[in-house]
């Protein structure tokens, strides 16, 4: 496994359009990939390319990717990089091994995160009807998402509870009859957003007809507690939730004793 960062250059035309599309930008990261074939789609157990943007500034937006294969990001450093700079000792992005660290994970160890997902939901509007699949769209519905007991059992970790002085109020919560996480989490929602797109890659008389494709995604950030080793491992190579082929899905892990460094 490798976890690559590619910084975006946002002032070209090239990266405004993949900033602008989760479907562009998912099909120049597979391209990164010589192996793998755009009809090939992984097992459930297999590891998987995922790939996020983090907007850390209004000029600073990265680009992570964790791969099963070293990835060849060359394309995109022509398209949305710094060609004229880049060079055999800085091709234009950066990977490393994923594996080292995978290694180190224990349980009981804690981490900072972040992590870009797709928190939806299934309802019935009307006695009868099918379950809709239906996006959460407030932080603290997003939250109760992340915290969900059984998600947070299967991907290997359980989100940090704040000292009791910490707290505004003394049980976390803000509500005493349908109480919600409140402040009682080490956990923030940073960024909440609407993305629609066309799925189509062309433009026939048949794709134009088609709806496009709605994905809200919702950025957290907090700290988090080792419950599972190996289950977290497999959560960081194959994503949480849904929407993984658009930028969702990808966790990523930095040491809590470095204040002050970015989640990476």
């Amino acid at each position: 496994m490798f976890l690559s960062r590619f910084r975006v250059n946002t002032a070209r035309p090239g990266a405004r359009r993949l900033l602008s599309s989760p479907q562009a930008m998912h099909a120049a990261v597979m391209s990164s990939f010589p192996h793998i074939l755009p009809s090939d789609s992984p097992t459930p157990d297999a590891p998987r390319v995922l790939w996020r943007l983090d907007q850390l500034a209004r000029a600073e937006v990265l680009l992570y990717v964790v791969s099963p294969d070293r990835p060849d990001l060359t394309h995109l450093v022509e398209q949305a990089g710094w060609p004229a700079v880049a060079g055999p000792e800085n091709p234009g992005w950066q990977t490393r091994p994923y594996a080292p660290f995978l290694d180190r994970l224990t349980a009981g160890g804690r981490w900072a995160f972040r992590l870009t997902a797709n928190p939806v939901h299934t309802i019935r509007r009307k006695e009868g009807e099918p379950r809709k699949l239906t996006a959460h769209l407030t932080p603290v519905h997003q939250m109760s998402w992340l915290l969900d007991e059984k998600r947070q059992e299967r991907c290997g970790f359980r989100v940090c509870e704040k000292p009791a002085n910490r707290r505004l109020l003394p049980e976390g919560t803000t509500h005493h009859k349908r109480p919600h996480p409140g402040d009682r989490y080490e956990l923030t929602v940073r960024d909440t957003r609407s993305l629609s797109f066309d799925k189509s890659r062309s433009r026939t008389a048949d794709s134009r007809r088609d709806r496009p494709v709605t994905v809200v995604t919702a950025t957290f950030e907090g700290h988090l507690e080792v419950t599972d080793a190996d289950m977290l491992r497999r959560t960081l190579t194959q994503g949480i939730g849904r929407a993984r082929a658009y930028g969702c899905g990808l966790l990523t892990l930095a040491p809590l004793a470095q204040p002050g460094r970015r989640t990476a």
